[in-house]
């Protein structure tokens, strides 16, 4: 230790004094931030001011993982579930077709793995990658965007890509033309009191007719943070499709391909009076 007398220590020059510099110093920050969270596959981060912030997919951006093969999303064979910001597109784009139907008088139920996922925790289940949802084949004019879809895609005034499916008789709605999360709309239309249509998927084991009934009248369910339609009697519906005690007892899309482990923790399931079981 050396002790300096007789000397004044002064500040010295001030770093970044300038706006511009001040704004390459946030800028390096950030960038090393962002780096940070995507190397740790961080995708949402909550701040203690309550800020969000995510540094996953947006509109901009593609969706998070790639092609789905055998309905089985490249996550799941990673060991992880639906990234939150595919999961909050996902919301996002599910909420505005609910509007438009409502909006247009379109008879739309909740189907599939959407509705186990309502029935299940009010949510999209934690790995799933679309929403899919059943309508009236004959109210497809009351609609204009699914109208218009039906010669060509059509981009509506929110920016949501409305399209027929190329892969049968069935329409899709994408969060944007870059991001392709999206809604399914399947046509039912029906035949001798029973619900039917003209595409079915035979990896899909739930993709089956339904006795018209179950419509009749339409009830409503919590999903995504609002009311939206659903058949009666949901119990009996879902086990119609998926087996006894599909709502108790999760499994993945293919289940021989890749289980369900009892390690995984899944939200538990709430069940509420006001529904028609």
């Amino acid at each position: 230790v050396k002790l300096l007398q007789n000397q004044v220590l002064r500040d010295g020059k001030p770093l970044f004094e300038t706006t511009h510099a001040q704004w390459k110093v946030r800028q390096a920050e950030q960038g090393r931030r962002r780096h940070m969270y995507q190397t740790l596959g961080f995708k949402k981060v909550v701040r203690e001011t309550g800020a969000v912030e995510w540094y996953g997919c947006t509109r901009e951006t593609s969706r998070c993982f790639g092609t789905v093969t055998n309905d089985m999303p490249q996550y799941l064979w990673e060991g992880k579930w639906t990234p939150p910001c595919c999961l909050e597109g996902l919301r996002r784009t599910a909420r505005h077709v609910f509007d438009q139907l409502e909006a247009a008088g379109v008879r739309y139920w909740l189907e599939g793995g959407s509705l186990l996922g309502a029935m299940r925790m009010g949510d999209i289940l934690p790995w799933d990658y679309d929403i899919d949802v059943g309508i009236y084949r004959d109210d497809i004019p009351l609609c204009s965007w699914l109208n218009q879809a039906r010669s060509q895609p059509i981009i509506d005034d929110k920016g949501f890509v409305w399209e027929k499916a190329n892969e049968g008789d069935f329409y899709r709605v994408q969060f944007s033309q870059v991001n392709r999360l999206h809604v399914d709309l399947f046509p039912f239309y029906k035949k001798n009191s029973t619900m039917t249509k003209d595409t079915w998927f035979i990896t899909h084991k739930q993709d089956r007719e339904f006795p018209e009934h179950f419509l009749r009248p339409i009830s409503s369910i919590d999903f995504i943070s609002r009311k939206v339609s659903a058949p009666n009697n949901i119990r009996d519906f879902l086990e119609l499709k998926f087996g006894k005690g599909a709502i108790e007892n999760p499994e993945y899309p293919d289940p021989d391909q890749l289980e369900f482990t009892h390690k995984e923790k899944v939200p538990d399931v709430k069940l509420h009076s006001d529904y028609e079981y």
